[in-house]
């Protein structure tokens, strides 16, 4: 969201964020009784709060390990002089790149990969070695899942 569309936003509004983030499928008449009010407010404020661009999709999570992903590795990109765009296209076309991110600093992408087994591992990463050097951590445990945004963390956006 731009800067210049920053909205304050009203205890209702956070307390419709709270509730959405953690029940993206709750329906709008059961979300207004917990907001108490007309389903009809809650569902303009819905649709404002879309069209500001703050609420930009409903979705899900999926266990990633009860489909056999046991492993995540973070995995540190550095593409070769010239090879910029190239190790982009692959990162882009390799399905089991589950986030990546532009960095500043030694390296220009930090991506997280998911993996049934460590022997996947250099198989993945192989076709980046003429392109990329690439540093992997693998992911022993989580403090913190992708954040929900909790109502007192939203006073302004």
């Amino acid at each position: 969201m731009a800067l210049d569309n920053k909205m304050l936003l009203d205890g209702v509004d956070q307390q419709i964020l709270t509730i959405l983030t953690s029940d993206g499928r709750i329906s709008l008449s059961k979300l207004a009784q917990r907001v108490s009010m007309s389903a009809p407010s809650v569902t303009e404020r819905v649709r404002r709060l879309e069209d500001k661009g703050i609420l930009v999709r409903f979705t899900i999570e999926v266990d990633l390990a009860a489909l056999g992903y046991e492993l995540e590795a973070i995995v540190r990109i550095k593409p070769r002089p010239g090879k910029l765009k190239q190790v982009e296209a692959m990162i882009v076309s390799q399905p089991r790149f589950i986030s990546c991110d532009r960095v500043t600093g030694d390296d220009c992408y930090v991506a997280k990969l998911v993996l049934k087994s460590i022997e996947e591992l250099d198989e993945l990463l192989e076709i980046f070695h003429n392109y990329a050097e690439t540093n992997t951590s693998i992911v022993k445990s989580s403090l913190i899942k992708p954040r929900r945004l909790f109502s007192n963390d939203v006073t302004a956006i």
